[in-house]
């Protein structure tokens, strides 16, 4: 009889950034190498949904091992897909370790805004290709995802004709599904599920936390965010501008659902809701501000694999400090103060 504690289980909610998803991938990589912890749900949109279902395809196929493995395979393979993306640092940005990209700094980064604005993907893309989509199919065994069932996927898209969240499960779980949780309105086509068009679920799900209300094996809910909530100084420049206003709507879904979150607790606490119909939720978060503040417009467009290696290098660390100074607290508190967070 082994006399090992028994794991603590908690469920992940994954941000959406592009390929700032590389620092959620270091954060996975770091919790499913701690084997204290056992991932309970993933729920995610855009690049949170792509390391959800290629983390759970993994660990399906080979345990946390395969997880890992399969995260490595999926960046790597996105690195090797973007060779040509004009979005990718110079050699010499690298060098000197700058994370701007070098469109955003030259007159290329203008025409190319400019005529988002005046030609939409309807026009510049009228095939419709995407390559990542090939990857994904390439990478990820559909068939397998819908048929696990060792840990429960949600993953958002936004209804383009009702502005209204829509959240995919395991079973139902296509590369069509993901890209519809990654559709950025001026790059790519909305997509069709089921007769109806879908847009990017960072609108409305950034990443969605209601799902994970109903998880029973676990109050304790992690979640990875890429988007800074605050940033000191109002931009002045149109591109910092248009980032900031990017962030505020990126983060607005998530600040909602955790103000009702902290709602439900007051009520638990002043014994206004019917005992056992409500859970107080258990709200965590490993974020690395200070790291990810400074990168710049246009860095989730980015596709250079030393890029991805430095994110995974910031969220592996961010998540280990986290561990430090936050595992006891998991199935006993919050670490994240909300009502502090709505103070101000």
């Amino acid at each position: 009889m082994s006399d090992a504690p028994a794991k603590k289980k908690i469920s992940l909610a994954l941000q959406g950034g592009g390929a700032l998803g590389a620092y959620a991938w270091g954060v996975l990589d770091r919790l499913f190498e701690d084997e204290r912890i056992e991932i309970a749900a993933i729920s995610g949109c855009s690049a949170g949904a792509m390391n959800a279902v290629v983390a759970a395809e993994g660990f399906g196929e080979g345990g946390a091992e395969g997880a890992r493995k399969q995260l490595r395979a999926f960046w790597e393979g996105v690195a090797q897909a973007g060779l040509n993306n004009p979005y990718r640092r110079t050699p010499l940005m690298a060098l000197m370790n700058a994370f701007t990209p070098a469109w955003a700094q030259n007159a290329w980064s203008v025409w190319a805004d400019a005529y988002s604005r005046i030609a939409s993907p309807y026009d510049t893309n009228p095939l419709n290709l995407n390559p990542l989509k090939d990857l994904l199919n390439e990478l990820v065994d559909f068939a397998k995802v819908r048929a696990q069932n060792a840990i429960p996927l949600f993953i958002s898209a936004t209804n383009v004709e009702t502005g209204r969240i829509r959240v995919f499960t395991n079973h139902e779980l296509t590369a069509d599904h993901m890209m519809a949780s990654a559709c950025l309105p001026l790059v790519f086509q909305a997509v069709e599920i089921d007769g109806a068009p879908y847009w990017d679920g960072g609108f409305t799900g950034n990443p969605p936390l209601f799902p994970l209300f109903d998880v029973q094996a676990t109050c304790d809910i992690l979640i990875v965010q890429i988007n800074p909530i605050e940033r000191e100084g109002a931009p002045h420049t149109s591109a910092d501008i248009m980032a900031r206003m990017n962030e505020i709507t990126f983060n607005s879904s998530l600040l909602a659902e955790l103000r009702a979150i902290d709602f439900v607790a007051r009520l638990l606490e002043q014994g206004r809701l019917p005992e056992g119909r409500y859970r107080d939720m258990l709200i965590h978060r490993v974020s690395q501000d200070k790291a990810l503040q400074p990168l710049g417009v246009g860095v989730d467009l980015n596709t250079d694999l030393s890029f991805f290696e430095e994110l995974h290098k910031t969220g592996r660390h961010a998540c280990t400090e986290w561990l430090k100074a936050n595992f006891d607290a998991l199935g006993d508190h919050s670490t994240v103060d909300l009502r502090k967070l709505f103070a101000g």
